[in-house]
């Protein structure tokens, strides 16, 4: 027999750490521009085997660009977002 691949449906919610309200998987699953939020494998793993589905769904390339690449450090997220808003300003006047 086949094993049928199963995650919650749209009624099984949890809240996003991130958003700071309630999301379903499918929304955690394509968050980040078609791929999976960083987050979806700390937030799911209570209510499914999320990391072995997502293996199965997503190409390595995919698996590395939504859980191993590193992302920048906030601060410095921050910081290109000041630089960016000063040279628009800058751009502006």
């Amino acid at each position: 027999m086949k094993e049928e691949k199963c995650f919650p449906d749209e009624q099984t919610q949890i809240r996003c750490p991130r958003l700071g309200h309630q999301v379903s998987f499918s929304y955690c699953r394509i968050e980040s521009a078609g791929l999976p939020c960083f987050k979806a494998l700390d937030c799911w793993f209570e209510k499914f085997p999320v990391e072995k589905y997502l293996r199965e769904e997503l190409s390595p390339e995919e698996w590395e660009k939504a859980f191993e690449a590193r992302s920048k450090p906030k601060m410095a997220s921050l910081l290109d977002l000041i630089e960016q808003a000063k040279k628009m300003n800058t751009e502006g006047k």
